[in-house]
């Protein structure tokens, strides 16, 4: 991680602020100067503030007045320039964040000026410059495989800032190398987490068997503006991700998307899940693995014959090892259940639950 000082942002000023420490110094006022410019005193409070441009006939009067030399004072001018607008550009750049969540969230400080939301933001990205972002951002391995989903475009900043919320966690827990025939045999395992009901108790152990086969499981509610409901890659070759919202706070919707990410990890390594829309052939696919890994094909015909019953439910709930609020959703989610009915059934979360866990 680099020191912050060594992001850009506060020393744009203008050549007025240097011509101001000499009057201070030589206890002279504005008016002062105004007189020896042959100026208003109007013109010469613009010059301070570096709302008026220093000229070649202005910076020849001030090397008289002031010191230095005229290339000084038009080299000092060129610089403020340049230094605006290189500050516009980086604050359009910032702008593209949700910076006011992000410091909701806690992953940046809080800021009030616009210098202070440009190091924020190249902060939160570990980069010392904008000029670095696009390069480490636009130009590198990090987003090709993300560019296709419309959760992506549909927000670009707030996605790219949940994202990298991702990689800041996974970076803190420690796994063994990947392993996808492991992670994929652990599967099983996990499957039995399913039957307990608080996230404080499943949450540690399912993180502790991810991270056995080389996955960071990262649960983090993602900004208004992000669309995003889970995400998969591959950090390195040694290390996956997968990243959770935790937006729906039911045991049906939360095991029925890890097992949905663990499909996409395993099948399409680097996927972007929304939670508005359908995203086709990849989509169905992690649909069909998490619906194969909670409700055996052994069990499947029997599953789709089960009455509307609550009895019955947490029987067959039992028989094949899981939640009855999870063969409540797939009935529901199969048209077999109406959506208002067997909800009882399902255990409910919190987002604390969730995150601190």
């Amino acid at each position: 991680m680099m020191e912050s000082a060594s992001f850009l942002p506060d020393w744009v000023s203008p050549p007025g602020e240097t011509i101001l420490d000499f009057l201070n110094e030589q206890g002279l006022s504005p008016y002062d100067l105004a007189e020896e410019i042959d100026t208003s005193i109007e013109n010469t409070r613009q010059l301070l503030r570096g709302e008026r441009a220093i000229n070649s006939d202005l910076a020849i009067k001030l090397t008289g007045i002031v010191g230095g030399s005229p290339d000084f004072w038009l080299t000092r001018e060129e610089q403020f320039r340049a230094g605006l607008d290189r500050l516009k550009n980086n604050e359009e750049w910032a702008n593209q964040f949700p910076v006011k969540e992000m410091v909701e969230l806690g992953w940046v400080p809080p800021v009030k000026k616009t210098s202070q939301k440009i190091a924020a933001c190249l902060r939160h990205f570990d980069v010392p410059s904008v000029a670095d972002w696009f390069q480490h951002y636009e130009g590198s391995h990090r987003l090709p495989a993300f560019r296709t989903s419309p959760t992506f475009s549909s927000d670009e900043g707030a996605t790219l800032a949940w994202l990298r919320k991702g990689e800041i966690e996974a970076s803190k827990i420690k796994c063994e190398a990947w392993d996808q025939d492991q992670f994929f045999g652990a599967l099983s395992k996990i499957r039995q987490l399913t039957r307990q009901k608080r996230p404080e108790t499943f949450l540690p152990e399912l993180g502790r068997i991810c991270a056995s086969a080389g996955v960071a499981l990262v649960i983090e509610p993602s900004p208004k503006g992000c669309k995003a409901s889970g995400a998969t890659r591959l950090l390195s070759p040694q290390k996956a991700i997968i990243m959770m919202s935790g937006r729906y706070l039911s045991d049906d919707h939360f095991w029925f998307t890890f097992f949905h990410e663990a499909g996409h990890l395993i099948l399409h390594k680097d996927f972007i899940e929304n939670c508005e829309q359908n995203q086709g052939k990849q989509e169905t696919e992690a649909n069909q693995f998490s619906f194969d890994i909670l409700i055996p094909e052994e069990h499947q015909l029997e599953f789709l014959r089960l009455p509307v019953n609550t009895k019955t439910v947490m029987r067959f709930a039992r028989k094949i090892g899981i939640s009855p609020g999870i063969v409540v959703g797939q009935m529901q989610n199969h048209g077999h259940c109406p959506f208002n009915m067997l909800n009882r059934l399902k255990a409910r979360y919190t987002e604390e639950q969730l995150t601190s866990a």
